[in-house]
């Protein structure tokens, strides 16, 4: 098996389901590029480039929320009653 098979399989939870994961509670950071920002973000302003930040998802990856530190993005999830789960 390739790496591409690996890759290229569909998810196995579809993302109606993952918004249900925890009761709707559950919420991951993800470091975001500056460059990347405005497809999550359309309302974000201009940030200049090379920039890294840090994004707050649901479970379903919608997105909750950008700031410039991990330990932001955790402390707004924890006021929200969001458990923050690693993702790799």
């Amino acid at each position: 098996m390739t790496n591409n098979s690996i890759t290229s399989r569909e998810p196995k939870i579809s993302p109606e389901a993952l918004a249900l994961l925890g009761g709707g509670k559950i919420a991951y950071v993800k470091m975001v590029r500056s460059e990347d920002v405005r497809k999550q973000f359309p309302q974000a302003p201009q940030l200049a480039p090379g920039t890294l930040l840090y994004a707050l998802h649901a479970a379903d990856g919608t997105p909750i929320l950008l700031t410039d530190s991990r330990e932001a993005a955790i402390a707004n999830a924890w006021s929200q009653e969001l458990e923050t789960v690693s993702v790799h």
